[in-house]
């Protein structure tokens, strides 16, 4: 299965994580297939950026994201554009 998860980068007690899209089998820090966005959580206010493009792209072929990348993709909104992109193709069917 595919994930849309954080990686862990940066360096000891100053975290900073990437948004990939990874196997749900290979390690937090090891193998993913891209990358779509970086969250950093310790500047003020916290810097999200996350390539929507690549994100409806994902999740569109299947990709399950994890509780925190959810919540992270709901703040930018791009959960509840991908939610109305699939109803509108439910509605065709």
């Amino acid at each position: 299965m595919v994930k849309i998860r954080l990686q862990r980068v940066g360096t000891k007690k100053m975290p900073s994580y990437r948004l990939v899209v990874a196997d749900s089998r290979a390690p937090r820090d090891g193998a993913f297939i891209g990358i779509i966005g970086h969250y950093n959580p310790l500047t003020e206010p916290k810097t999200i950026v996350i390539d929507e493009e690549k994100a409806l792209y994902w999740l569109g072929q299947g990709a399950q994201p994890t509780a925190t990348t959810t919540r992270l993709l709901s703040k930018l909104g791009i959960m509840q554009k991908f939610n109305t992109i699939k109803e509108k193709t439910w509605e065709k069917t």
